[in-house]
């Protein structure tokens, strides 16, 4: 078995190939084709800014639609995906690394001076491999990295669905399971109705596109976010009445911290006299919001979204540590990502940075970070 286990590890099956291939190949189409908002991104240095057609939460629940039909018509398994869960994990990190080296040769073939494709090359093959050549490299007229975080939201809430059919089919459904279900549904449901904020994050405005992103988006996202579930799958996890209100009290605190403090950031970049609590906004150096969730932490959509991610965890109760590894490992992520965002900033905006660190002192949790 541990033989089998690294060999579908270390080789896709052509199934798993399949069903990725289908995925993108459908992502490409309806972001293409469907009917969405155009959002137009953000002001770039060379003062283009690019435009994105919003319309995730139609292509999702047009897939969703069709997946659907499929399995009733019985030409699709509902478990196809969870019972093939390592060969896509495989063909997923595998199509990572061959998309980051087309990268790379793009990059080192561009010529382009556009704030989008001017490649920034150290001459450090891995730091270039590692966080990308150009900022937003596109293909067939497809914004690859709007792409690419697109697939790894849909891929996570596809596994979650499948792993949740084994369940029922294997009579294995629970309290935890639904829990766990419903959040992570809730969550990505609204990730796609606000899919416009995401064109102003640090990740689309200012991070380049290489392994980093590409394996965060294509592989990470989708099969360490639903670990839970996997784990539900094999182990019962009984909760009392008070860890369930907990738990939901925990999910819903995080979303309101995570969604307000995303969506305050958004409008202010749209309009920096938008009221903030209804209140005209409090702005440092005239470019630093410093008001509603903005003023309590610097990185308070940090502290919204660890929240999330424990609230994901807390249905398997607390006799393993392996559901707990997503929140483990996002704590120790945004930290770094934070470090990296405020030496940045700090170079940026320089003495209006000072300032702003005066007035807002924490840095993700209030009187602890």
């Amino acid at each position: 078995m541990d033989l089998e286990f690294l060999l579908q590890l270390a080789i896709p099956s052509w199934e798993a190939v399949a069903i990725l291939f289908i995925f993108f190949v459908y992502l490409a189409i309806a972001g293409s084709v469907l009917p969405g908002r155009i959002i137009p991104g953000v002001i770039l240095p060379d003062r283009t800014r690019l435009h994105y057609r919003c319309n995730g939460l139609l292509s999702l629940l047009v897939l969703v639609a069709l997946l659907g039909i499929g399995v009733k018509m019985n030409y699709i398994s509902p478990t196809a995906i969870s019972d093939r869960g390592v060969e896509l994990l495989s063909a997923t990190f595998w199509f990572s690394v061959l998309a980051t080296f087309l990268l790379c040769v793009a990059g080192h073939s561009s010529s382009s001076q556009s704030s989008s494709l001017k490649p920034c090359i150290t001459g450090n093959f891995i730091h270039d491999w590692w966080f990308g050549m150009q900022l937003n490299p596109h293909f067939l007229g497809i914004d690859l990295k709007f792409f690419f975080v697109r697939a790894g939201m849909m891929g996570w809430l596809l596994i979650n669905l499948s792993v949740l059919a084994r369940s029922v089919l294997d009579a294995t459904l629970s309290q935890s399971m639904i829990l766990y279900q419903t959040f992570c549904a809730l969550y990505v449901l609204d990730y796609f109705v606000h899919e416009e904020y995401m064109t102003s994050t640090w990740d689309i405005i200012a991070e380049r596109l290489g392994f980093m992103l590409v394996f965060g988006d294509l592989v990470w996202i989708p099969f360490t976010f639903s670990i839970q579930g996997w784990w539900l799958l094999t182990n019962k996890s009984e909760l009392t009445t008070a860890a369930t209100i907990a738990n939901c009290s925990v999910f819903l605190i995080g979303y309101l911290v995570f969604r307000g403090s995303n969506k305050q950031k958004h409008m202010f970049k749209k309009n920096n006299k938008a009221l903030i609590w209804g209140r005209p906004p409090k702005v440092v150096g005239g470019k630093l919001l410093a008001s509603g969730y903005w003023g309590i932490a610097r990185h308070c959509n940090y502290l919204g979204d660890l929240l999330l991610a424990l609230s994901f965890s807390l249905p398997c109760g607390i006799s393993s540590p392996i559901p707990y590894f997503y929140p483990t490992y996002l704590l120790l992520l945004l930290i770094w990502r934070e470090r990296r965002d405020e030496a940045r900033c700090a170079e940026k905006y320089k003495d209006i940075w000072a300032e702003y660190t005066k007035l807002v002192p924490w840095r993700i949790l209030p009187y602890v970070y």
